[in-house]
């Protein structure tokens, strides 16, 4: 897998940070510690997630090899298809909370890095550099998490349901050329 490929998947997999933390940005005077608290957290979690996800399917690849491009590209739009639908649920929802709170930070951290997992097992199915995927992953989501809250606090015009819809199908189109690689379409 390439790395503009890996951009763009570590790009989906953090539409889902960058959508809380434009919405908390928005909602909040928050301070710059409190900012960089939780895209550190955010973006530890989302460099563990998908290496736990790569080492289970990497050690299932060789029995699911005939079809893993399937699996990947089923895995990959499941979690878009899942964006897409919560990009629509109420963001009334969303502001009830105060990241502030570590409960709150660890569960918010935790949500929003399942993708990633489910996503580290479809890259355990293709040919990847890991350490370059979760780093990438890691640092984009560290410096959207950032960038959310900024724009956030600056405009509470900006709905963070278009950020959640458009990760969703970049990762809907990563896994379609998956399945279109390995059929020799393109």
């Amino acid at each position: 897998m390439s790395f503009p490929e890996l951009f763009l998947i570590a790009v989906g997999l953090s539409m889902d940070c960058f959508a809380v933390s434009l919405s908390f940005g928005a909602q909040r005077n928050l301070k710059k510690n409190d900012i960089l608290k939780f895209a550190f957290f955010f973006a530890l979690f989302q460099t563990v997630m998908p290496l736990i996800g790569w080492l289970v399917g990497s050690t299932v690849n060789f029995y699911l090899a005939k079809v893993d491009h399937w699996i990947a590209f089923g895995i990959l739009a499941i979690i878009g298809l899942r964006m897409i639908y919560e990009s629509f649920r109420g963001e009334d929802e969303k502001r009830t909370v105060d990241i502030r709170e570590w409960k709150i930070l660890l569960t918010l951290s935790l949500a929003t890095s399942i993708d990633a997992l489910m996503t580290g097992v479809s890259l355990g199915f293709v040919k990847v550099n890991i350490l370059l995927a979760v780093i990438t992953i890691g640092l984009v989501t560290f410096l959207n998490s950032i960038a959310g809250a900024r724009v956030g606090e600056r405009s509470i015009h900006i709905s963070p349901r278009w950020a959640e819809i458009i990760g969703g199908l970049v990762l809907i189109g990563i896994g379609a050329k998956i399945v279109l690689e390995h059929l020799s379409i393109i």
